[in-house]
């Protein structure tokens, strides 16, 4: 028998749902847009404001094949409520702090779905994301820096998320201080 995604350790999740990079599809626009859409209808009395962020955002660059995006609420909005909608969606709330929630789509207990999503939601103002989408944008260069270092973490963190993630935290830090800094 399977076992739930929640019953779950980190390890059995990361062996589950391990890092792959892949060359750029352009059908994460397609999908970030249909749902941003469905996003916007299920919160629009929250008035978000809601972003396409990460990897997939960056055309050209390989990327782990799960569409960011970043939604940003009033400092008055409870998590409660927000939670609420999202669950009944079919999103799995996966982490919660008084300034941010995440949830995912798109991972069954047989690994990745087709299409998978993680939805974050900021206060409005916590938005570094895009600083760091756009700059790669604007800046491909720096975006096939920040592809090599994500290939070359690959071999060491395939099965460890939380460590793949610390390992580029030095790197994106550098650029937003820049944006910030400009």
């Amino acid at each position: 028998m399977t076992k739930s995604l929640q019953s779950m350790t980190l390890e059995e999740l990361w062996e589950l749902f391990p890092i792959i990079l892949t060359p750029y599809n352009p059908q994460w626009a397609i999908w970030a847009k249909e749902e941003i859409q469905l996003l916007s209808d299920n919160l629009s009395s929250y008035d978000p404001i809601i972003n396409h962020i990460g990897s997939t955002a960056i055309k050209g660059m390989q990327a782990k094949p799960i569409i960011d995006i970043l939604v940003e609420v009033s400092t008055d909005i409870e998590w409660k409520s927000i939670k609420g909608i999202m669950e009944a969606n079919g999103y799995i709330c996966m982490s919660e702090s008084d300034s941010r929630i995440s949830f995912n789509k798109g991972y069954t207990p047989a690994g990745y779905a087709d299409k998978v999503f993680h939805i974050h939601f900021h206060r409005i103002g916590d938005n570094d994301e895009i600083l760091f989408r756009d700059y790669l944008i604007e800046c491909p260069e720096v975006a096939k820096e920040y592809e090599k270092l994500k290939l070359s973490l690959l071999p060491k963190y395939k099965n460890d998320r939380d460590g793949y993630t610390e390992a580029k935290t030095a790197f994106v830090k550098n650029i937003i201080s820049a944006c910030l800094i400009q």
